[in-house]
C-alpha cells in the first residue's frame, strides 16, 4: 500500500519509517528542504534510539522516500497521514490547527482518486470534522474520508511502541476508510495486537484522555512526596505499595521534578480548554497543570535551601537537561525553570547531558557545557541530578564529593538514597520524597539508619 505522511517531526518521521518496515510504500514529506537532503542522506535529525538504523535499512530497501513535494507524495497514495505540529496557541491554551488544515487543504487539492486522509497529530474532538469541511470546499469532486489513528509513542521507546503497541486506535465514519486502515494496521493485527476501531469524536478524546490521566498518575504521586518529606515517610516504599495494587499498576508513579516533554503539558492545557469550551470544566485536569508548575517552583527552593538560602556566587553543576532520558527533546523540561532560575539567582552553573546541548544551547543561556560529569562536579557547591540517564545511575560517589568544593547532592530523580550520600561524602543530600540530611546529617541519618 502506499502511505503519504505530511510531516516528518518526532511523530511523523517515526510513524513513516515504521509504516515502511512493515512492508508499506511510504514518503514523508516536508517543506525543510535541508532536512529532506538530511533525511535521503540517511541522517535523523533527532535523537531516538534505533530510528536511524531502521531508516537506513528502508531507505536501502525502496520502501522509504523523502521529498518536499506534497503533490508528486500524494499522486497515487491511499491514505495520506496528516502529523504536523499542533503547538499550543498563544493567550488561551488551545490547539493551534493552522498547520493540520493547511495540510489538508493542500492533500484536497493534491489528491485525484480515492483516499482516506488520516490524523495522526493530536487534535481537538470534533476536528476530523473540520477537516473534512475543509477539503470538501478546497476540492468538492474529491473522493475520500477521514480518520484519524492517534500516535501514542514514548520518546526514547518510540520504535518498540509503535511495534509493539499497547493498543491502536483507529476512528472513522466510513466502512471503506475502516477497510484502508486495517490493511495498514494488518501486520499488528497478525500478531495479535489489539486494534480499536470507533468513531472519531470517541477516537479524538481517547488520546486527550489517557494522556492526561497520565499527568494526573506523575503529579499525584508527586504531591504524595511533598507530604512524605513532612511526615518522614518514603515516597519510594509508598510508590511500591500502591503500584502493587493492580487497579493502580506502577507504572508513572516516580516522583520527580515535575512533567514536561511534547505531550503531556500541550495536551493537559488543550483537554483543559476544549472542557471550557463545552461548558464542562476539567477540574481535574485544571488542577493537575497547576500543581505541576507548582512542583518545578518546589524544587528550586530545594535547591536554594542547600545552598543555605541564595544561588549567589555558587557554582552549580547540573546532571541532565531533556525532558527524559533518551531523547533531546527539551519542550517543557523541568531545566527550563530550574536551571533559569539558578542563573538568574547568580549561580554559575554547568551543564551535562548526553543529547540535550542542541536544542539546550539556545534554551539555557548563561551556562557552560561539560560533556564529563565528573568535570561537571569540579569545584562545584552544588550537584543536581535533573534527568536520570543511564550515564548518571552509577557514578563514583566518593569520587563526585571529592572534586567538589562543598559536597552537597540534589538527587532529583532518587537515583541514589541518603545513605549512599552519606558514606561517600556528601555533607547534604536531598531527594524527592525521602529522607535527606543537611550540613552534618547526624540526626537524619541516624533516623534513617535505626528505622532501616
Amino acid at each position: 500500500m502506499k502511505i503519504a505522511m505530511i510531516g516528518t517531526g518526532y511523530v511523523g518521521l517515526v510513524s513513516g519509517v515504521c509504516f515502511s518496515d512493515f512492508g508499506h510504500e511510504v514518503v514523508c514529506v516536508d517543506k525543510d528542504p535541508t532536512k529532506i537532503e538530511m533525511l535521503d542522506s540517511g541522517k535523523v535529525p533527532i535523537y531516538e534510539p534505533g530510528l536511524d538504523r531502521l531508516l537506513e535499512k528502508n531507505l536501502e530497501a525502496g520502501r522509504l522516500s523523502f521529498t518536499t513535494d506534497l503533490a508528486q507524495a500524494v499522486d497515487g497514495a491511499e491514505a495520506v497521514f496528516i502529523a504536523v505540529g499542533t503547538p499550543t496557541r498563544r493567550g488561551d491554551g488551545h490547539a493551534d490547527l493552522t498547520y493540520v488544515m493547511a495540510a489538508a487543504e493542500e492533500i484536497a487539492r493534491a489528491a485525484s482518486g480515492y483516499v482516506v486522509i488520516v490524523t495522526k497529530s493530536t487534535v481537538p474532538v470534533g476536528t476530523n470534522r473540520q477537516v473534512k469541511q475543509a477539503v470538501k470546499k478546497a476540492n468538492p469532486d474529491l473522493d475520500f474520508d477521514v480518520a484519524i489513528s492517534p500516535e501514542f509513542l514514548r520518546e526514547g521507546a518510540a520504535i518498540e511502541d509503535f511495534m509493539k503497541p499497547d493498543r491502536v486506535v483507529v476512528g472513522v465514519q466510513a466502512e471503506r476508510a475502516g477497510e484502508v486502515m486495517a490493511e495498514i494496521y494488518r501486520p499488528l493485527y497478525l500478531r495479535d495486537f489489539p486494534i480499536i476501531t470507533t468513531d472519531l469524536e470517541s477516537a479524538e478524546m481517547i488520546k486527550y484522555a489517557s494522556n492526561a490521566f497520565l499527568a494526573t498518575k506523575i503529579t499525584f504521586i508527586n504531591e504524595i512526596a511533598a507530604l512524605c518529606e513532612r511526615t518522614g515517610a518514603d515516597v519510594k516504599s509508598v510508590s511500591k505499595g500502591m503500584g502493587m495494587d493492580g487497579r493502580i499498576g506502577n507504572k508513572f508513579l516516580h516522583a520527580g521534578p515535575g512533567f514536561g516533554g511534547s505531550c503531556f503539558p500541550k495536551d493537559t492545557r488543550a483537554l483543559a480548554r476544549i472542557g471550557q469550551e463545552h461548558g464542562m470544566p476539567m477540574q481535574i485536569t485544571e488542577k493537575v497543570i497547576s500543581v505541576n508548575d507548582g512542583v518545578k517552583a518546589r524544587m528550586v527552593e530545594k535547591l536554594r535551601d542547600l545552598c543555605e538560602g541564595s544561588f549567589n556566587g555558587r557554582t552549580v553543576g547540573v546532571l541532565g537537561v531533556t525532558f527524559k532520558p533518551n531523547t533531546d527533546d527539551m519542550r517543557d523540561a523541568p531545566s527550563l525553570t530550574i536551571v533559569p532560575a539558578l542563573v538568574g539567582g547568580g549561580a554559575k552553573v554547568r551543564v551535562c547531558d548526553p543529547q540535550g546541548r542542541r536544542e539546550g544551547e539556545a534554551l539555557l543561556p548563561g551556562v557552560s557545557w561539560i560533556e564529563d560529569p565528573y568535570k561537571c562536579a569540579h569545584n562545584a557547591d552544588l550537584l543536581v541530578i535533573l534527568t536520570e540517564w543511564n550515564e548518571f545511575r552509577a557514578l563514583d560517589l566518593s569520587m563526585l564529593a571529592r572534586k567538589m568544593n562543598i559536597p552537597r547532592l540534589a538527587d532529583l530523580r532518587n537515583i541514589y538514597g541518603a545513605e549512599a550520600a552519606w558514606e561517600a561524602g556528601f555533607s547534604s543530600y536531598a531527594a524527592i520524597g525521602q529522607p535527606g540530611f543537611a550540613n552534618d546529617g547526624q540526626s537524619e541519618i541516624d533516623r534513617m539508619l535505626r528505622s532501616s
